[in-house]
């Protein structure tokens, strides 16, 4: 009886994990363990190692693109409608051009480049006692303090004048920016008439002043603003050879390559609030591109046509057609009631004096200088 009863139970299979372990869980139950960062590190490792070696060529670092500025050809007479007309057009939509045909000899730039570079030859005590500080003219070079490299440069006024009798023979330099200075108060009163309003400074040598301003060239990439800048009506840049150029213009950092004999113009702050923002304007003076490999010394000479410092800036708003103030009053009434006189001034009048020790001073490259004094 008992032998039977055996027979007929179910067979029991032997349990591995004890009497009261459960069943393992099937594998789609398993939790999902991390593997340690150094366990993670080392399985990339192995697959990397595994693969091919590529063969990676990184992009070389890149410049802007030069672009050439508009012509300009003073071949022509200088009240020529055509010349005007390409004149307002270069200025009030880039605000710089490059002029030919202007007559001055590519020799006598030539020698004022060697009179140039014999002033950086001098030793440092030299270069400070013949050319002392007397803002904004003098000599002024990295100061030690300073972070940003912007390299050495001469400030000189249309006579060049030195406190040493040594450096009396700068002839060719002198006559260089006498020249650049008659052509730049030329381009003065072709832009009053472009614009449309009297030239405030005509021939009259106590209504300007010039400032030479000669820079060496800081080898890099990188357009840097050297030694600040200044305020000015135009600048003018002879292109002795073929440079590229940085411009901090109004829509941002420009590049171009004038033609070689050329002149660079650019339009300033000065003539920018003069035609009460229809030029617009170049912040600062060129600056030469230099490779970071180049080691060819580099030298700007940039004339800037200025204001003496005592005077005040303000649009120069056309004049009214009237030979009274009965007429010119019967001239603003128009038929919907509206002024016909003038446009509405976008600029108040400021101090040159007080700006132009601010921009130098401030080295204010990221916002615009003039936005404190519009309307």
């Amino acid at each position: 009886m008992t032998s039977s009863t055996h027979k007929h139970q179910p067979r029991q299979l032997p349990n591995m994990y004890g009497a009261t372990a459960a069943p393992p869980p099937t594998p789609s139950a398993q939790p999902n363990i991390p593997l340690s960062t150094s366990d993670a590190a080392d399985a990339l490792s192995i697959l990397l190692h595994r693969l091919p070696s590529p063969t990676l060529t990184l992009p070389k670092r890149r410049s802007p693109p030069a672009t050439c500025p508009p012509t300009l050809s003073l071949n022509n007479s200088a009240t020529a409608p055509t010349l005007l007309d390409d004149l307002l057009s270069a200025s009030s939509q880039l605000g710089f051009f490059q002029l030919t045909d202007h007559s001055l000899p590519s020799q006598l730039a030539r020698s004022a480049e060697s009179d140039s570079l014999a002033l950086f030859d001098l030793p440092r005590d030299k270069k400070e006692s013949s050319f002392p500080k007397n803002w904004p003219f003098g000599y002024e070079a990295d100061d030690e303090d300073d972070d940003e490299e912007r390299g050495e440069s001469f400030r000189l006024d249309s006579s060049c004048s030195t406190e040493s009798t040594e450096l009396a023979s700068l002839d060719s330099l002198r006559e260089f920016t006498l020249a650049m200075e008659k052509l730049g108060v030329r381009i003065v009163e072709l832009l009053c008439s472009a614009v449309g309003f009297e030239n405030p400074i005509r021939e009259d040598p106590t209504r300007f002043c010039s400032l030479m301003w000669i820079t060496e060239g800081v080898p890099g990439n990188k357009p840097v603003l050297s030694g600040g800048f200044y305020p000015y009506i135009v600048g003018l840049q002879y292109q002795i050879r073929c440079q590229k150029y940085s411009l901090l213009a109004d829509s941002g950092w420009v590049s171009v390559s004038p033609q070689v004999d050329s002149v660079m113009v650019t339009l300033g702050d000065i003539a920018h609030v003069w035609s009460n923002g229809k030029l617009k304007k170049v912040r600062g003076k060129p600056v030469a591109h230099l490779g970071d490999t180049n080691n060819t010394r580099c030298i700007s000479m940039s004339l800037l046509v200025t204001l003496p410092t005592d005077s005040t800036i303000s649009p120069l708003l056309p004049k009214l057609v009237g030979s009274n103030d009965d007429e010119i009053k019967k001239d603003e009434e128009q038929s919907d009631g509206s002024s016909g006189e003038r446009e509405e001034r976008l600029f108040n009048s400021f101090s040159f004096e007080d700006y132009a020790w601010r921009v130098y001073h401030e080295r204010i490259l990221f916002k615009d200088p003039l936005d404190r004094y519009r309307i």
